[in-house]
């Protein structure tokens, strides 16, 4: 009995085939498809007629017949397009003379080409790539960092303050906010990573400030973390300097003013020499020479001690910088909102 019905599924296979082959009109391959997998066809009632059989039945006759009723009706869904396509090309008439209309391509945004190229040189120098969460709890975004309870950056001008409430350990209210800085991502990176290492950490930031040419309430900087036995300040100097003069195509020298940050002891204003006119003096650098980048410093030990180091068992330095800010200087765009303002034209031109 088994053997005959897989005899008959192979035969109603060939015939399905061969009448294919011979038919090149939509009506004809409509009956062809109704007579092979209609309702009443005798695929169906094959299938139809697998309860009444064995087990062994079922599986080999039922295998079987459902491969063929998936071939037979992919292979007349493809004449049926075939032919279709071809009766849509002789109904239209194509002048290849006249000039085709350009395609708009995507392109990557002008910052994410900055960060990706920001990264490729810091990974050449041995750096790791560091990630943290955008929404951050007062303790990693402040208080981890040494920055004391009446610290004007806590302050509703500086801190866009979440309605959201997250308990502490303690069983206290502990704010949220978005991070106003990438350092908090220094805390989650030393309590998962044990020295030394060589880290980086770009994201976006939010600041609760208004805006104009030089200031924006939602941008991205470039957090650098550096932990070892003996690092100093001359081991920043020159990471700076090679990745500075690596990202402008040029050699560059940097300047230190004395600064303040609660995090770094000591802690420094950085500049580099103009890269417009190379220190000598234009209105790019208001005569000055220099470029202002960000600031730096030496990692204040309350900060390693908030992470879960020994103090005075590890050195660090630490620094950061603006991503828009390196691109308003590398494409001499004078206007920082323009990177988030969604226009089109200042968009390409950086494909």
């Amino acid at each position: 009995m088994q053997k005959e019905i897989l005899e008959k599924i192979k035969v109603l296979e060939k015939e399905a085939k061969e009448a294919l082959e011979k038919t090149d009109s939509l009506d004809a391959l409509e009956e062809l498809k109704v007579k092979y997998l209609g309702r009443k066809s005798e695929f169906v009632l094959i299938l139809r007629g697998l309860k009444d059989m064995s087990a062994d039945d079922k599986k080999n006759v039922g295998s079987l017949a459902n491969k063929t009723k998936i071939v037979i009706d992919s292979e007349i869904s493809l004449k049926i397009f075939q032919i279709e396509q071809k009766e849509n090309d002789e109904k239209e008439w194509i002048d290849v003379t006249l000039p085709g209309s350009e395609e708009r391509i995507g392109s990557m945004h002008i910052i994410s080409r900055i960060q990706k190229e920001i990264e490729g040189i810091f990974i050449s120098m041995g750096f790791e790539i560091g990630d943290g969460p955008e929404v951050e709890t007062e303790w990693y975004n402040f208080t981890a960092l040494n920055v004391p309870a009446d610290h004007p950056a806590r302050d509703m001008q500086d801190t866009f303050w979440l309605k959201q409430k997250k308990k502490d350990n303690e069983g206290g209210e502990e704010k949220l906010l978005p991070r106003t800085q990438l350092s908090p991502d220094q805390i989650h990176y030393m309590q998962s990573h044990k020295p030394p290492f060589r880290v980086i950490v770009p994201g976006r930031v939010y600041r609760n400030e208004a805006t104009d040419a030089t200031h924006e309430h939602t941008f991205h900087q470039f957090e650098v973390l550096v932990v070892g036995k003996d690092i100093s300040v001359a081991n920043f100097r020159h990471v700076a300097r090679t990745f500075f003069s690596s990202f402008f195509g040029k050699e560059l020298e940097i300047r230190l003013r004395p600064g303040y940050f609660p995090f770094t002891e000591p802690s420094f204003e950085f500049d580099i020499s103009c890269t417009v006119c190379g220190g000598k003096g234009c209105r790019s650098c208001k005569n000055t020479g220099w470029l202002e980048v960000g600031g730096c410093g030496i990692v204040n030990q309350r900060v390693f001690e908030n992470a879960g180091y020994k103090k005075d068992q590890w050195q660090g330095f630490a620094w950061g910088f603006g991503m828009e800010r390196l691109a308003m200087m590398k494409y001499k765009i004078d206007d920082i909102r323009l990177f988030m303002g969604g226009d089109l034209r200042f968009l390409r031109q950086f494909k």
